[in-house]
């Protein structure tokens, strides 16, 4: 989900954080303000394990509507338009992951909540892109999450730089504008997507006749962390069942898939590419094998614990009634 496919999520994150401890808060609370109120236009550029992209943001705020529509500038032409937070279209690779899946849910920011996984601070001043800017930072109190550092234009609140971290210090990710424009006004003709932006169909807009239950549960989280959202559905080309849970601390996220699976061709897989891991393990279960895999920017081996921790409701209730079975015939 790197490059321009998490340009749109991370970028709605960190326009929807505020923070702790006075100062802090005061300018995360004014980052949060910033994204629902302020148009702007201007250019930035990804940074990931040592590769960069460069993309155009027009942001414009207008009669209570937040519209973004982004531009990838060099490589592969990839394009994407989101009106409150919902994509309405992409282009390029970034059609298969986003098409059919619904936006993830925005959530308040609970200052005190975080404040318990991460110490919040400013932490100084900085220049990006010709403005003076002051530098907030998240830091975690433990091993399972990054640390964030977010420089925040003084005069618009918005974040003129990002970077995630890793516990040695490690940059994983960089987001950062070298040009940005908040005083002219947005046309719209600038947030006109292009003929190659194909319209995205949200799967929640389509509501299954019957709702499926989820069946799964995780015995072992990080702490602070809380499911925020969990689906099951039937995937079009297998017919299997696939259940889909999503996890987060109020900052960071990740998400678990579980998928029935037959046979000895699943391989478990572990990898890492800049902050966002993948961690697939099969688990064997009284319904049978599933494969289990963690996906989110959250350390590698706190994903490979969840990925152990999962367990299936259903199974274990079934074990539950035939043990009570032979124990009543007893």
């Amino acid at each position: 989900m790197r490059a321009i496919p998490l340009v749109p999520l991370l970028l709605g994150g960190w326009l929807v954080l505020p923070v702790h401890a006075d100062d802090a808060q005061d300018q995360l609370k004014r980052l949060a303000q910033a994204e629902q109120q302020q148009s702007f236009q201007g250019t930035f550029v990804y940074e990931r394990n040592g590769s960069f992209s460069t993309h155009r943001i027009w942001h414009r705020v207008a009669d209570g509507k937040v519209s973004e529509h982004l531009l990838q500038l060099d490589g592969s032409a990839q394009e994407v338009l989101r009106v409150d937070g919902v994509t309405q279209c992409v282009s390029g690779t970034l059609e298969a992951g986003v098409s059919n899946l619904p936006d993830s849910p925005a959530h308040a920011f609970d200052a005190a909540k975080l404040s318990a996984w991460y110490d919040m601070k400013v932490a100084g001043s900085s220049r990006v892109a010709g403005r003076p800017a002051t530098v907030v930072t998240l830091t975690p109190r433990d091993q399972h999450r990054y640390g964030i550092e977010l420089h925040l234009d003084n005069q618009t609140g918005l974040p003129l730089k990002s970077l995630l971290l890793s516990d040695k210090g490690q940059l994983l990710e960089r987001f950062q504008f070298t040009e940005l424009n908040s005083a002219d006004p947005l046309t719209d003709q600038m947030l006109q997507p292009s003929a190659d932006c194909k319209t995205v169909t949200v799967a929640k807009t389509k509501p299954e006749p019957q709702k499926q239950q989820v069946a799964w549960h995780s015995d072992w989280l990080p702490p602070g962390f809380e499911l925020s959202n969990a689906a099951a559905r039937k995937d079009p080309d297998s017919k299997t069942l696939v259940t889909s849970l999503m996890y987060d601390d109020g900052l960071a996220r990740f998400s678990v898939f579980i998928e029935p699976v037959s046979g000895a061709a699943v391989t478990d897989i572990r990898t890492q590419l800049g902050p966002t891991v993948a961690v697939s393990r099969r688990l064997t279960t009284p319904k049978g094998d599933a494969m289990v895999t963690v996906v989110g920017e959250i350390p590698i081996g706190t994903a490979e614990r969840i990925a152990l921790s999962m367990r299936n409701d259903a199974a274990t209730s079934s074990a539950g009634s035939k043990a009570s079975g032979a124990t009543s015939k007893n």
